[in-house]
């Protein structure tokens, strides 16, 4: 039987798609063999949020061109769709296949066999209304599910090329995401996390909302944890708060992308909120639900970013009662209203910009691991051991270590938290609780 690996670069959504990509082949006779393995076809799903994930990219495509020149190799995702003929003009590659078109890869290239030339096939993304189901796990078991909801944005954010790459917002229905949820659940999976490209937009163009997606999955039988990816601070509604506060399914931790303290830079950016209802939301969520985990993304050294823009951000950030930071460095990306500024900040700036804001989200992470120490959670726990540990995540996104021996992997149990080490809270499962 002919054999089949895959590798994925950039975000949950992309790992759900690649999942999807795999079973479209195993479904055709296909067998699954691990990354860099010899295998008949390889296919690289791709990223091109910044032009680092576009060089890593082309290294990766290349070092398996190198590696396994006798592979039929298929490159799609963003980067694929955005730059079809930068990888085609990589000599080696078989198959270039556009968002669009990576639902259907399998049977596109039918019998696998090298090509005399590239074969791209990218089509249009603006017209896009269809939706790829797709799920996907992480490594080392059943533990926790990636569902993809949603794809595309509507928005014009100046900076991002995701619209570009993966064209307008669209979701999936609620009685199929409640049946895919539910055959997951069956499947052994104890969490599942809501995936896509704008998850707060799910529904808008069917008359729908999250919000009504998460009170039908709460309801799925056997589902123990609902994690919502992230959610845009504008469509962070009183709603979806409530019911994240309300229903013991729900994990309390939310993903919030900020990008910048500065309303002049959030103009820029073309945000839809301005800093100070960012921190209105955050408010209302602490308000709400003691304890929960609150995740923003940042962006420093978009262009006209001065010090007092900057020290805007760090001021809100430390300001606000958030668990971690995820600090971007800005990149410029072709056809994007922000690449056209002139006012590019000095890369280095750039670079101790970032440095001082990832220290900010250490500390925070830290205050927050501490305050949880002394606690009793519910920690679900991974299958791969280290170290003579298991590890795992509370609800609000506390990574826990606890003696291997407590409980087996793929298990929700409860844990005191005792202490702090190496960047994650360490704690023993309760007497009663262990396997």
């Amino acid at each position: 039987m002919p054999t089949i690996a895959l590798a994925t670069l950039g975000c949950k959504l992309n790992f759900a798609e690649t999942s999807a990509l795999g079973k479209q082949f195993v479904d055709r006779g296909y067998t699954p063999v691990d990354f860099g393995l010899p295998a008949d076809v390889t296919v690289i799903n791709t990223c091109s949020v910044t032009a680092r994930a576009d060089r890593e990219c082309r290294q990766l495509i290349r070092r398996t061109l190198r590696a396994r020149p006798e592979s039929v190799v298929v490159v799609t995702g963003c980067y694929a769709q955005l730059k079809p003929e930068e990888v085609a003009s990589i000599d080696g590659v078989d198959f270039v296949m556009g968002t669009r078109e990576k639902a259907a890869i399998a049977a596109a290239i039918g019998v696998p066999e090298k090509q005399s030339s590239p074969q791209v096939r990218v089509s249009d993304i603006g017209t896009a209304d269809d939706f790829g189901p797709a799920w996907s796990s992480e490594a080392g078991g059943r533990t926790r599910a990636f569902l993809k909801v949603q794809d595309g944005c509507d928005y014009s954010c100046s900076f991002c090329t995701i619209p570009l790459a993966r064209g307008a917002s669209r979701s999936q229905g609620i009685s199929e995401t409640v049946r895919q949820a539910g055959g997951l659940v069956a499947d052994g999976y104890r969490e599942i996390v809501l995936t896509g490209v704008n998850v707060g937009d799910y529904g808008r163009k069917a008359g729908t909302d999250l919000a009504a997606l998460l009170r039908a999955l709460v309801r799925v039988g056997g589902l123990q944890r609902l994690r919502i990816s992230s959610i845009e601070p504008n469509l962070l509604t009183d709603e979806i708060i409530g019911i994240v506060a309300s229903h013991g399914v729900m994990c309390r931790h939310f993903h919030v992308p900020l990008q910048s303290g500065s309303d002049e830079i959030l103009r820029g950016m073309r945000r839809r909120y301005s800093a100070g209802r960012f921190a209105e939301r955050i408010r209302a969520v602490a308000e709400r639900i003691p304890d929960c985990g609150i995740g923003v993304d940042v962006i420093v050294g978009f262009p006209g970013e001065s010090d007092g823009d900057f020290l805007a951000t760090c001021a809100l950030v430390a300001d606000l009662p958030l668990s971690y930071l995820h600090v971007f460095t800005y990149s410029e990306r072709p056809d994007t209203l922000a690449a056209r500024a002139a006012s590019a900040v000095d890369p280095g700036v750039r670079a101790e910009r970032s440095r001082i804001l990832r220290g900010i989200g250490l500390r925070k992470k830290q205050e927050f691991y501490s305050r949880m120490v002394g606690k009793t959670a519910p920690v679900l726990l991974e299958a791969d051991e280290e170290d003579g540990c298991r590890c795992g995540f509370t609800g609000n996104y506390v990574r826990v270590a606890v003696p291997a021996g407590d409980a087996p992997g793929n298990s929700l149990v409860e844990v005191a938290l005792t202490g702090l080490r190496d960047g994650r809270c360490t704690g023993r499962v309760r007497e009663g609780e262990r396997a």
